[in-house]
């Protein structure tokens, strides 16, 4: 499904809000299948995938808590403002990651053996 940016940006029009909606359900079920596809076939293509996924979900998530519980036009903007910031600086440190050490998948699969084994 093909839209613009409109689908990812919520506003008062019912259909807008309805396909930006659609967008957050179809993410989290993209979510769900990455873990167990990045579990098992580690590699760049996944990994850059699960950090822009993971920062949009956080980011579409966070605003959600904002418009709910942050008031007045100064704050929101000022709230809005730091949320982008902190999305940008998630985004950049999950690819920062992932390319200049081992990548985020194989860091878990790491912990996880590494943790297996000091259990025997």
């Amino acid at each position: 499904m093909l839209c613009s940016l409109s689908c990812f940006t919520a506003s008062s029009n019912s259909k807008a809000a309805s396909l930006h909606w659609t967008a957050e359900r179809m993410l989290s079920v993209l979510l769900l299948a990455m873990g167990p596809v990045a579990y098992f076939n580690p590699g760049p293509v996944i990994d850059y995938s699960l950090a822009a996924a993971l920062t949009l979900h956080g980011h579409w998530g966070l605003g959600q808590v904002l418009t709910d519980y942050v008031h007045g036009d100064t704050k929101i903007k000022m709230a809005n403002a730091a949320l982008f910031l902190l999305s940008t600086i998630t985004f950049t440190g999950l690819c920062y990651f992932n390319y200049n050490d081992v990548g985020r998948n194989r860091t878990r699969s790491a912990s996880l053996w590494g943790h297996v084994i000091l259990c025997m």
